[in-house]
């Protein structure tokens, strides 16, 4: 019997710094991160100190020696660059290091390929691998092929990216035809939950702040869990039932992260749209990270990348459970702000009870008695609205109830 052992890909990571007290420090440990949860091992770090990265080369020569020597003492495979690389880079580091060229890019790519799950997922990653692939066609020669993936064999693979652009455009074309499908399902869905004033909440913030986990423990949704970055992809949406018998429909969507790629955000638009059409936002945030005011800042960014405005945002402090949590953490955007373990009961029914409120402040108090003929609209106001004290009297039903403006003008 012969045993085969899988190779871990070694990798070093390259950075540019271009000015004093920047977060490429930090950069470099999320991109380490990253690195590992696509299945590789850092053996090096280098970063240079420059007014701008090099046209050419990234980094500038010096420092392209010192990566070619740290290759030979490590024994690395390739490096990976926390920025996205031109073409005319890659293929000029490639040429001078005779090793495997790969960018932040590409190392979220490639998660994203083995954690896509859903049709849609595959598409949308699909779609984002061929416009990143698509730059980098024309005068590669023999290092196309090294564009096949990142870690390991995943990605669209060497065939696809040895076609000529016609196909791939031919491909583009068919997966942008096959998204626009999913969106016009999404739409209806959209549509239908509005016809049925059910308020949607979107669940964003930065990868693994703990969305999958609160949904799971309000909801039972059943996402997977994992102290990963990216460890669930495909958006999944859960009804909660609130006090009052309300509902809500709560989305997850997919985590934020320093440099999305501007390929993932075109292609996951459709997913993303999602926080752009709910009710309100629930922000979460993980308290016991140490970068978690940076986190909240580049989520923010991306909202408004995203065009996402003008929303209530409730913002979670997450893992208060964990010693490292820090207590004093502040979010001044937003408009409700709890500090939670998402997996304590107590602190998962009083965000039900502030989802409660946040509900009922856009609808208004009303006292009325209804006559027995008009007991079909009492189940209108347990549709839509929050329904507090119900009394049978002689003179009809009388009910305390919050509802919204429209049901209150039809009842009034």
């Amino acid at each position: 019997m012969v045993e085969t052992e899988i190779q871990t890909e070694r990798v070093i990571l390259v950075g540019v710094s271009e000015q004093d007290e920047d977060d490429t420090k930090d950069s470099l440990e999320e991109l380490k991160e990253l690195v590992k949860t696509a299945g590789a091992e850092t053996v090096g770090v280098v970063i240079q100190n420059r007014a701008k990265v090099h046209p050419g080369t990234y980094v500038g020569t010096g420092k392209v020696e010192e990566i070619r020597e740290m290759l030979y003492e490590t024994g690395a495979t390739g490096i990976v660059c926390d920025d996205e690389l031109s073409p005319a880079q890659m293929k000029n580091l490639e040429d001078i290091l005779d090793t495997k060229i790969m960018d932040r890019t590409l190392i979220i790519l490639d998660i994203f390929a083995a954690r896509a799950s859903t049709s849609e997922g595959k598409i949308q990653v699909e779609l984002a691998q061929l416009r990143y692939s698509m730059t980098r066609l024309a005068g590669f020669g023999r290092s196309m092929s090294r564009l096949g993936g990142g870690i390991g064999t995943r990605g669209p693979g060497e065939k696809k990216l040895e076609m000529d652009k016609r196909i791939i455009r031919t491909r583009i074309s068919q997966l942008k035809k096959e998204l626009a499908e999913v969106q016009k399902h999404r739409e209806v869905t959209r549509g239908q939950r509005n016809r049925n004033h059910v308020p949607v909440a979107a669940i964003v913030g930065y990868t693994n702040a703990g969305k999958s986990t609160l949904l799971n423990h309000l909801t039972n949704a059943n996402v997977l869990e994992e102290d990963k970055l990216f460890a669930t992809l495909d958006p999944t949406t859960r009804m909660l039932e609130l006090p009052g018998k309300q509902q809500i429909l709560l989305t997850d969507t997919v985590g934020f992260i320093r440099k999305l790629p501007h390929h993932l955000i075109e292609a996951f638009k459709s997913t993303l749209e999602e926080a752009k059409y709910a009710d309100f936002i629930i922000h979460v945030v993980d308290a016991s990270n140490p970068q978690a005011d940076k986190q909240m800042y580049i989520v923010y960014n991306t909202l408004r990348d995203l065009q996402i405005k003008d929303k209530k945002i409730v913002t979670l402090f997450n893992k208060m459970d964990q010693p490292e949590a820090d207590t004093q953490l502040r979010d001044f955007r937003a408009d409700y702000t709890k500090r939670i373990s998402a997996k304590n009961e107590e602190d998962l029914e009083e965000v039900k009870e502030l989802l409660s409120q946040v509900l009922r402040e856009n609808k208004k108090y009303m006292e009325h008695v209804f006559s027995y003929e008009q007991a079909g609209l009492i189940q209108l106001v347990r549709k839509q609205g929050e329904l507090l004290y119900e009394e049978y009297t002689p003179e009809g039903i009388f009910v305390k109830a919050y509802v919204p403006s429209e049901i209150y003008e039809k009842i009034k």
